[in-house]
């Protein structure tokens, strides 16, 4: 579902921004403040999921338990976080509204997919990950939402 998602706004994208020009939005902010801005996020995002990443797959694991430190101590899921961001970096260099519609149901994917995850993860750890929840954010550092 993730690719799928992923392959819709990334041809939307393309299209839009430099074939189709149907909701291309560009011209309102300067090339260079664009492809700035655009490049950090897409640069955060990157770092964000490449150590997300080496955590959970990388790192071994003597017995499961509650990953609580690196990015995982500011948000529960900065996989998702950074794949989120991978779409906004895209989205700040090439402006598209077709694409940031798709964007925002990539976002409530996204946080479908983390709520799934926790049930899970609440039924495999039960109060450790209670505790963590009630501690870090889901998908936004430092904004407390709904556990």
């Amino acid at each position: 579902m993730q690719l799928i998602f992923f392959l819709v706004f990334l041809t939307i994208w393309i299209a839009d921004s430099f074939f189709l020009h149907f909701s291309d939005v560009s011209t309102l902010l300067p090339l260079w403040l664009r492809l700035t801005a655009g490049s950090i996020v897409l640069i955060v995002s990157g770092y964000i999921a490449n150590t997300g990443l080496k955590i959970v797959f990388g790192t071994p694991h003597t017995e499961p338990k509650v990953i609580d430190y690196g990015v995982f101590k500011w948000v529960r899921h900065p996989i998702y976080l950074s794949a989120i961001g991978l779409y906004m970096g895209l989205l700040l260099i090439k402006m598209s509204i077709s694409a940031s519609i798709v964007w925002v149901f990539a976002i409530v994917l996204y946080y479908g997919l983390s709520r799934f995850e926790e049930r899970l993860l609440l039924e495999r750890f039960g109060d450790d990950y209670a505790l963590y929840m009630n501690k870090v954010p889901m998908l936004l550092p430092f904004i407390r939402g709904r556990k």
